[in-house]
């Protein structure tokens, strides 16, 4: 149900909205440039429904996220790309213990410790799994304050459902804008330690007391020879169930398009303004916005028409364009635009590279 009611936020605050209603109960963080409206927004809100803690740094707060969320609790925490790597330890050692978790990256410009300007330059990172081992998370990428509030949501679901860490992929700009959004009702939702807000999702194995039955036990270390191995095994089977039911995009005008356009998050917005622009002036330009980053959607590049050209755009120097190129398995043309470090591929950029392609 969503309210007839719209209210101004930003998008990192409307990423804190979204998890308090989506039964968060646990959050931990650290300050950082450009994601700080969601620790704040969290330090006020965040008590009255659960537990907030501003923790010593990174490390410890992915680990507390850790803690929580083996016991049963939906748990968040959020930084920027310098951040996320300090996290990256501790995202494995979910992972490797099948514990859901909501973490949340605004991306700034980097490498290093880089600056406080956009950039989309932690997709290998984010969807490559980052830290050690054979993992994935799940990578939900909003495009607009709405989709961060609702995708936010989404992400909780998701984490439980699949017992997976969910990552929100944001940049700088997504963060700090400010546009208006509907806030859903979601009386169904809560912060119950053993189950889902959904009750046919029962957490059985989370670490929340044990009398009556066997104590549970959550672990990433398998010292039995071949047991780590059936473990992964394990987790590739999961991840395929994903793959197939959980990857999402958004397609405009793909039926009669000579160009392509490929972006996600902010990128895609500016793609979206250079799509209007073309087609009234008889240009046929579309588009695919890659909403899930990991699973990456296939389906929508399986047009068969070899003279369609695809252009993918990003605040990056060729992250996403791998995907799209395996995606595509060399049945068309891809070509690409990306500037990195704070650089952001103007409209009138995106234009004349559309240009020259046609």
């Amino acid at each position: 149900m969503i309210t007839k009611t719209k209210i101004l936020i930003s998008g990192n605050e409307a990423i804190a909205q979204g998890a308090i209603q989506a039964g968060c109960s646990f959050y931990a963080g650290y300050p950082i440039t450009p994601q700080n409206e969601i620790i704040a927004y969290m330090a006020k809100h965040m008590p009255k429904q659960g537990v907030f803690i501003q923790a010593e740094s990174e490390l410890a707060a992915i680990n507390m996220v850790y803690g929580a969320s083996a016991a049963g609790v939906r748990a968040m925490t959020s930084s920027s790309s310098p951040g996320i790597s300090l996290k990256q330890e501790g995202i494995s050692y979910l992972a490797g213990s099948q514990l859901p978790a909501v973490i949340v990256n605004i991306m700034r410009g980097g490498p290093g410790l880089g600056n406080i300007a956009p950039a989309q330059s932690d997709y290998f990172q984010a969807t490559r799994g980052g830290g050690h081992g054979d993992y994935h998370l799940i990578v939900l990428a909003p495009a607009c304050v709405q989709e961060a509030y609702n995708l936010t949501q989404t992400g909780f679901d998701l984490a439980d459902k699949y017992r997976i860490p969910v990552m929100i992929l944001g940049d700088g700009i997504l963060g700090q804008m400010m546009e208006p959004i509907r806030l859903s009702v979601l009386g169904a939702r809560c912060s119950a330690k053993h189950q889902t807000p959904n009750t046919k999702h029962l957490k059985n194995w989370a670490l929340c007391g044990c009398k009556g039955r066997k104590p549970n036990i959550i672990k990433s270390f398998f010292l039995r020879e071949g047991a780590l191995e059936e473990f992964n095994l394990k987790l590739q089977k999961n991840y395929e169930i994903i793959k197939q039911k959980e990857a999402r995009f958004e397609g405009l005008f793909l039926s009669d398009a000579k160009v392509i356009l490929v972006a996600y998050g902010t990128m895609a917005r500016i793609a979206k303004s250079v799509i209007s622009q073309l087609r009234s002036m008889g240009k046929k330009i579309g588009l695919i916005r890659p909403i899930s980053l990991w699973p990456f959607p296939q389906k929508p590049f399986s047009i068969k028409n070899s003279k369609v050209k695809y252009l993918v755009i990003e605040m990056s120097y060729g992250q996403m364009l791998e995907d799209v190129q395996l995606a595509v398995g060399g049945r068309q043309q891809v070509e690409f635009l990306g500037r990195s470090g704070g650089g952001v591929p103007s409209e009138e950029e995106i234009i004349n590279n559309v240009k020259k392609i046609l």
